[in-house]
């Protein structure tokens, strides 16, 4: 199984976007059963997409509809309390503190499933906060 970043999604969704094409081609490739984000990440690409410059924002309701889209394909995955517990614990003793944690966090949903590839447009901050996981973490 693989799993993808909100950034991945983001380039997806956004025509102008620097990284649409590689990002709209690894989604077409993904299945359900096959490729996976956090379940953060649903809240994630409605804010970034409804929260865009104006000339490339969605309308709320669209923005539903494209996580909607998303869903379609990918599977969420969710974390439980000790896992959220965990990855505070794992983040802390690596040193970060602040938003880092939001990508410890997703790098846990990716832990959880074992993915075999981690796709993210932020690979310097993904291997920093999961090491363990560096050589599995990649762009599109």
């Amino acid at each position: 199984m693989i799993f993808l970043d909100t950034s991945v999604l983001i380039a997806t969704a956004q025509v102008s976007h620097q990284h649409h094409r590689p990002s709209r081609d690894l989604w077409d490739r993904c299945t359900a059963s096959a490729a996976a984000i956090s379940t953060h990440t649903i809240a994630e690409v409605y804010n970034t997409l409804t929260a865009m410059p104006t000339a490339l924002r969605l309308s709320p309701r669209n923005a539903v509809l494209a996580v909607e889209t998303f869903l379609q394909r990918l599977t969420a995955v969710a974390l439980s309390a000790d896992d959220y517990l965990e990855t505070l614990r794992r983040t802390a003793n690596l040193g970060y503190s602040g938003g880092m944690i939001y990508d410890a966090l997703h790098l846990a949903c990716a832990r959880k499933i074992d993915a075999e590839q981690i796709f993210t447009w932020n690979v310097r901050h993904f291997r920093v906060v999961a090491p363990d996981l560096a050589d599995r973490i990649v762009t599109p």
